[in-house]
């Protein structure tokens, strides 16, 4: 079974280490870009804060892991 991760400000994504999830605090555009280059292998679902979406491009192919983005 895969996991899920949760990459942005510490303020918002903290709380999901609670749940199990995998909890990547990411500030700035480049901390994003490091935590997503930086994912686990078991990864199957990532959850992004929108400025971390709004920092990663590369993504962009929509394959896999998927991706939701909070709102």
């Amino acid at each position: 079974m895969g996991s899920v991760a949760v990459i942005g400000e510490a303020s918002q994504v903290r709380g999901f280490a609670l749940a199990g999830a995998v909890v990547l605090v990411a500030d700035d555009p480049e901390a994003v870009r490091a935590a997503w280059r930086g994912l686990p292998d078991d990864v199957c679902v990532v959850i992004l804060t929108e400025a971390a979406a709004a920092a990663e491009a590369e993504r962009a192919d929509g394959t896999w892991p998927l991706v939701a983005v909070m709102t």
